[in-house]
């Protein structure tokens, strides 16, 4: 097995082993052998990811017990531009603008990493990176159908034409609600295209753009409403790099119109509206403008120092806001990367965000990395991070009319303009090494993190207003340990383990608690034979645990509105996902027809 080279860390290439931070590499073959059809599963792999999927098409993805619904504390990258919708702080899991043939390599940063990356890199960073026009020559088709209505569906088109590389790719998803197979629960067309002018040989130009246009999005909010959301998402690119230094221009722009059903007993209960009274039709829109660059100066060989800064603007309106919003945010950051001795590296770095609600922010991080031997890394690490309020949680204004014995009555949620940002400030110790002439790797990580003035909207109070507010805090500890084996030259193996604790959530609502499992499992085989068969089988195990149900159930079950049996439960039972692919490459590895089966136990669960 080869170590993986890593740009996520630092922002520059170097050995996954000489990271300061914890990284784990998901490659090209590890994407086709798996079959998955989107990338929350493939974070399943990892130990330490949480990943509930709601519904066909919405995935809630979070580090390390940090998990909520509409998870809002993870950064997504493509090819290191940020995808974050900062409206709502969300991952476009299922909206992405590139296709699955187009990824060559996941890259996922376990713990803070607002040291470079600003607010949004709370609990880790998953960066996407593609391949290039020259990597994708000629034409890739990819389709497939299953259970569900399920289609998958991409062309991509690339090369390399004189100092030119250019990408071009279409696709289209759909699949059926879980809950009335009947129902459409998702369907999605994207486009996207690249180019990049080679302006000498280490410096390039590049242009890229693309848009996704959903018109069916089966989305769960709480546990008491199912919201459709058809959205269209946006973006465009420029971005000049040479060695040491990169500059990029970026905008993207997000536009939602959701309609919202209460759940089968609250029906006729309740009902959410936006200020005009309408459940249907909501209409959001965002937009943001994206300025970066970063430097670096080679001190000495062994000596490297980082500076860089960016400036981001969001803007938003929609029916269900207290008036259009926006927000500006400029950050700059140093980083010192010095291997003082041939075996011992410092990593020691900050960044100030500065934010117009906001008061200034000072993210550190410090990490050593030292190889007493060849093939065997040990890294100790401690490091702070933020998240600054969604535009949504400062500016939101939703009206709920309840309906009691033919009475309505409205109470609203409103954002809250004197938020203060989230804060963890996290510990971690992390071991790597190589064994039996690089076939064996074994990796264990133990890590300890405090989260405070954590945002929760708060109960309606007799008046009939909620508001956002910082909470309270939450501590989390655990650790992973994995083994990856190249058994031969046809077989590889993996096994990975992870233990966490969530402890002290003390002053949260319940829809700010955290209900993760202790414990997560999960192993696989995959096998590759010279006469184009292949296969894989990976289990994955999540360890039981409870979850906050929301309070709106336990009102109207003591008022004698809606049956006990009708709440659901707060328990949240153990299960066994178990996924399975066999496929068959001909015509000289042109070709390839491929089985899957996910969730081949049929464990009917919860996440």
């Amino acid at each position: 097995m080869r170590e993986e080279t890593v740009v996520t860390a630092i922002r520059r290439e170097q050995p996954i082993s000489q990271s300061p931070s914890n990284l784990f590499v998901i490659a090209e073959e590890d994407i086709r052998l798996s079959g998955a059809t989107d990338i929350p599963t493939l974070l399943r792999w990892v130990p330490g990811m949480e990943v509930m999927q709601m519904t066909a098409g919405e995935f809630n993805v979070s580090v390390r017990g940090d998990n909520q619904q509409r998870a809002n504390k993870l950064l997504v990258l493509v090819d290191g531009r940020s995808i974050y919708i900062d409206r709502q702080g969300l991952a476009p899991w299922t909206e992405l603008p590139i296709t699955l043939p187009e990824i060559k390599r996941i890259e996922v940063l376990k713990g803070p990493a607002s040291a470079i990356y600003g607010f949004n890199a709370f609990d880790g960073v998953v960066n996407i990176i593609t391949k290039s026009g020259a990597d994708m020559a000629g034409t890739t088709i990819q389709t497939g159908y299953g259970e569900f209505g399920t289609l998958r569906s991409a062309g991509v088109q690339a090369g390399a034409v004189g100092k030119f590389d250019y990408r071009i790719s279409i696709g289209r998803d759909q699949q059926q609600q879980w809950r009335d197979r009947a129902a459409l629960g998702y369907r999605s067309h994207r486009f996207n295209g690249q180019t990049t002018y080679a302006i000498t040989d280490d410096s390039f130009l590049k242009f890229a753009g693309g848009i996704v246009d959903t018109d069916r999005f089966d989305f769960a909010s709480a546990d008491f409403l199912y919201l459709n959301t058809p959205s269209t998402y946006a973006y465009s690119e420029v971005l000049y790099e040479r060695p040491n230094f990169f500059l990029r221009f970026n905008w993207q722009g997000n536009e939602t119109r959701t309609d919202s059903e209460p759940v089968a007993p609250l029906a006729g209960l309740i009902a959410i509206t936006d200020k005009l009274g309408r459940s249907r039709g909501i209409l959001y829109h965002g937009q943001t403008y994206n300025a970066e660059s970063q430097y670096a100066i080679e001190l000495s060989p062994t000596h490297r120092l980082i500076i860089g800064g960016n400036y981001r603007r969001n803007t938003i309106s929609g029916t269900q806001l207290i008036g259009n919003g926006h927000e500006d945010r400029f950050g700059l950051y140093l980083q010192d990367d010095w291997r003082f001795t041939g075996n011992l590296t410092l990593n020691a770095g900050v960044r100030m965000d500065l934010h117009n609600q906001l008061n200034p922010t000072y993210s550190p991080r410090v990490a050593l990395v030292y190889s007493p031997i060849p093939n065997h890394t040990f890294r100790l690490s401690g490091s702070v991070a933020y998240r600054s309020p969604t535009l949504v949680e400062t500016f939101q204004e939703i009206p709920t009319t309840i309906t009691l014995f033919g009475v309505s009555n409205t109470a609203t949620l409103f954002g809250n303009k004197n938020l203060g940002p989230e804060q963890i400030v996290s510990y971690e110790a992390g071991y790597q090494g190589w064994y039996f002439g690089h076939r064996v790797r074994l990796r264990a990580d133990v890590f300890y993190n405090r989260l405070s003035d954590l945002i929760a909207p708060t109960r309606v109070d007799p008046n009939g207003t909620g508001l956002y507010l910082n909470q309270g805090q939450a501590n989390i500890y655990g650790g992973e340990t994995g083994l990856e084996v190249l058994a031969t030259s046809w077989l590889r193996g993996f096994a990975n383990f992870g233990y966490q604790e969530v402890v002290d959530q003390t002053a949260l609502e319940p829809r700010g608690r955290r209900g993760a499992p202790r414990i997560k499992i999960n192993a696989g085989l995959q096998g590759t034979w010279a006469n184009g068969l292949n296969a894989e089988v990976v289990v994955h195990h999540v360890g039981s645990t409870t979850y906050p149900v929301d309070p709106s159930f336990q009102a109207f079950t003591d008022l004698s509105l809606i049956p006990t049996s009708a709440v659901p439960s707060s328990r949240v039972n153990h299960y066994t996902l178990l996924n399975v692919r066999c496929g068959y490459r001909f015509w000289r590895d042109r070709v390839e027809v491929a089985i899957s089966v996910f969730n081949a136990l049929n464990d009917r669960h919860r996440e």
